[in-house]
């Protein structure tokens, strides 16, 4: 219990230094759900988004939401618009709006906001409304809800104001005000023990550039003790990685972080680990800090 204690209380100094330093929890013409997934309508990525008019309060101004659901890879899956009004608020179940052949299937996807009245396709960003949203991984079979953080615009699109939203691609994301900018040093949260059903952690790892390759980083325990070992990703600008796969690791190193120094050739990068534990009860996600 006093282990579970100390993790608790560092993920608690992580999560509270990272909330300087993130762009969450704001308003503008776009945001990104880093990690997405749907295994059934049980199992799925929920998205609550609240939309304003920048014409006014008085007046419900129309405008239109378009999102596309990017693989692992940043390749174009599915697209997809929505109407809203302003002070308006839209309920978005990963699950109900896939469409078929995504069960299971993990990628990540993007909001952005268009001028275009009642999504009829004329799909070109705009600065007179913006967006906010929250979102959860919603298990109901384990009766859990994880809180997946939602990495806040500004977008910076290839092409600006003139960009198609329904035609992005891996390139068309250049960069997002809300994550870290490369050339920083992430430092990524670990609680494990290497028991079936023990504490467990996946860590995400999402950017605007390529991150795939190996990647020599430091891993830390409780002790302040440190070991050079690689972590792999496997994909463009999404990963779900398993430290306790990490080859190199001491055995002993069941609690603590990973310090990677992310290379300056991506623009923009986003952490965060999903722990759970049987002393929890629950799921928890950790930010992951950077300076």
């Amino acid at each position: 219990m006093k282990k579970i204690a100390i993790a608790a209380a560092v993920s608690v100094a992580l999560s509270a230094g990272v909330a300087q330093a993130y762009q969450v929890g704001t308003f503008s013409n776009g945001f990104v759900v880093p990690n997405v997934i749907h295994n059934g309508p049980s199992d799925t990525t929920a998205v609550g988004i609240i939309g304003l008019s920048k014409v006014g309060d008085a007046v419900d101004h129309p405008f239109s939401v378009y999102w596309t659901f990017f693989d692992q890879d940043s390749q174009h899956q599915t697209d997809g618009c929505f109407p809203m009004t302003n002070n308006d608020f839209h309920s978005f179940v990963w699950a109900n709006e896939a469409g078929t052949g995504y069960e299971g299937k993990r990628g990540y996807l993007l909001f952005a906001v268009s001028a275009d009245q009642n999504c009829k396709g004329d799909a070109k960003p705009t600065g007179d409304a913006t967006i906010s949203a929250s979102a959860f991984q919603v298990n109901t079979a384990a009766q859990d809800v994880a809180f997946v953080p939602v990495v806040d615009g500004p977008l910076t699109l290839v092409g600006d104001d003139n960009a198609n939203l329904t035609t992005l691609d891996g390139n068309s994301l250049t960069k997002i005000k809300g994550a870290a900018s490369g050339g920083t040093t992430m430092y990524m949260r670990y609680a494990i023990d290497g028991k079936a059903g023990g504490d467990d952690t996946r860590i995400v790892v999402w950017s605007t550039g390529s991150q795939k390759g190996t990647h020599t980083v430091n891993i830390y325990n409780d002790n302040q003790l440190r070991k050079s070992v690689n972590f792999v990703l496997a994909h463009d600008e999404l990963d779900w990685f398993d430290p306790e796969q990490v080859a190199g690791r001491p055995a002993d190193y069941t609690d603590g972080f990973i310090a990677w120094a992310v290379p300056t050739s991506i623009s923009s990068v986003f952490t965060y680990s999903v722990v759970s534990s049987p002393a929890f009860g629950a799921v928890q996600t950790l930010l992951g800090a950077h300076n």
